[in-house]
């Protein structure tokens, strides 16, 4: 530090003040302070969830915990889920979770860690189906949450769009197949069955698991490569020591 102030020892007084001022500065926020991120989320317990005093979802949890051992400070942000989606990846160095790794995604952000695998099927009160095709034939009109890969999945497999009917992410699905407004309910495994006890004691038919794809910590398409690097290896540190696997278990355990 001595050597800084050596170097301005030409200036005047009130120059000096202020160049020691921002040195100061600067290096607090190299040294001190963890730099903040804004990260988005949504309501889809158990993965993500907004405003909870027993804490934020699986990959919620992870992600912060990630966030702050990497040395940053995390600013929750929510939006509704597809203008997150789009508006994280127009801008620079923002993060994104939970994120399903498809094809049509692919190009439009950085992929940092993934957190943990997302198991999807179909739901229904009255057809368990066995296969895409024979939803396909079986179901007229089929909820997905809105902006989610599930409704990206059906489109690939060559559901038409008036068999597809995207839906506010949440219980909206649930209470919408309940009211029979809907045939059947196309959405992750774990979200589903931690929804559908608190909205309905009806027995909930589930066809066999249909889709495997990662859920992902994700960052902007334009994104450093230094923060990448340290979330990524902070997100590796939790897998291994554990971490991960005993906040999933307890988030489950609670459905």
């Amino acid at each position: 530090m001595m050597s800084q102030i050596k170097r301005i020892s030409g200036c005047t007084q009130a120059l000096c003040a202020m160049l020691l001022s921002v040195w100061l500065l600067l290096t607090y926020n190299a040294y001190g302070a963890p730099s903040p991120i804004e990260l988005f989320i949504l309501d889809a317990p158990p993965l993500t969830v907004v405003d909870d005093a027993k804490g934020h979802g699986i990959v919620g949890d992870v992600a912060l915990m990630a966030i702050a051992k990497a040395g940053y400070i995390a600013h929750i942000q929510a939006l509704p889920w597809a203008r997150s989606q789009k508006y994280v990846s127009e801008k620079q160095d923002l993060l994104i979770a939970p994120l399903s790794r498809t094809p049509e995604r692919e190009d439009r952000f950085t992929w940092i860690a993934p957190i943990m695998t997302m198991e999807r099927a179909f739901f229904s009160l009255e057809h368990q189906v066995s296969s895409f095709a024979e939803a396909k034939r079986v179901y007229r009109v089929i909820g997905v949450g809105l902006g989610s890969a599930q409704e990206e999945i059906l489109r690939a497999q060559g559901f038409s769009n008036e068999q597809i009917y995207p839906l506010t992410i949440g219980d909206n699905p649930a209470q919408m197949l309940l009211k029979g407004r809907i045939d059947a309910w196309f959405n992750g495994v774990p979200e589903s069955q931690y929804i559908w006890p608190k909205v309905s004691e009806r027995t909930l038919l589930m066809s066999p698991v249909m889709s495997t794809v990662d859920l992902y910590l994700a960052c902007s398409k334009q994104c450093s490569p230094e923060q990448v690097q340290g979330l990524r290896d902070a997100v590796e540190t939790l897998r291994r020591d554990g971490t991960l696997a005993r906040i999933q278990k307890r988030y489950l355990s609670q459905e």
